[in-house]
């Protein structure tokens, strides 16, 4: 989740537009209300918790009809909201705008990397457009800067059950995708400047 601010935004366009300039640009941008939003690059950290994640959860997935997508997958989200999770999962086919194969619809998990620089109101944005959305059964976000991983689980339409782990011995249980990963395997090799926080998960 390292999107720079409204303030980089290029100017309002339309969909076909963006997807047109996306297609070619040596730069990834995400697409909210009409503007093209820059993203930046991310941290050791960042690409860290990316790589210890995917690889956790792969080595889970064999025998299941999924496919994972890490880093530059665009997802088409509510009100034409276009983004690139850090890791995109979906179970079963997925679908794509057309046969470029390049805007998925039907995202199943999606993991975002945040930290205590990331604006709060494009933290609350996104994650609004990931509940919103039909097909999400879940979603992740993990903390940069802290070991702290938030857990929304859909139960139905209207209700998601909102998990929180943050020790090492904690196991995430993501049902949509039949898998189990602990938080310890999320922070592998990670190092925090400030103390930990020992609290139990939230159940």
């Amino acid at each position: 989740m390292n999107e720079k601010g409204l303030d980089q935004s290029l100017k309002k366009s339309s969909v076909d537009d963006y997807m047109g300039f996306e297609r070619t640009s040596a730069t990834k941008n995400e697409y909210l209300n009409g503007r093209m939003l820059a993203r930046s690059g991310s941290n050791r950290w960042h690409n860290l918790i990316v790589a210890n994640t995917s690889i956790a959860v792969g080595s889970k997935m064999h025998g299941h009809k999924c496919e994972i997508y890490i880093s530059n997958m665009r997802v088409k989200l509510a009100h034409n909201f276009i983004c690139y999770p850090d890791i995109v999962i979906v179970n079963g086919e997925p679908k794509f705008t057309d046969n470029n194969y390049d805007l998925l619809l039907n995202p199943t998990v999606v993991v975002e990397i945040f930290s205590n620089q990331t604006n709060s109101s494009d933290k609350t944005k996104k994650l609004e457009n990931f509940l919103e959305m039909e097909s999400i059964r879940e979603c992740l976000l993990l903390k940069e800067d802290e070991m702290r991983v938030e857990h929304y689980a859909r139960q139905n339409a209207k209700q998601w059950i909102y998990r929180i782990y943050n020790e090492r011995d904690d196991v995430v249980s993501m049902d949509s995708v039949n898998c189990k990963v602990s938080v310890a395997e999320i922070y592998a090799q990670i190092k925090f400047k400030q103390a930990e926080f020992t609290s139990k998960a939230v159940n």
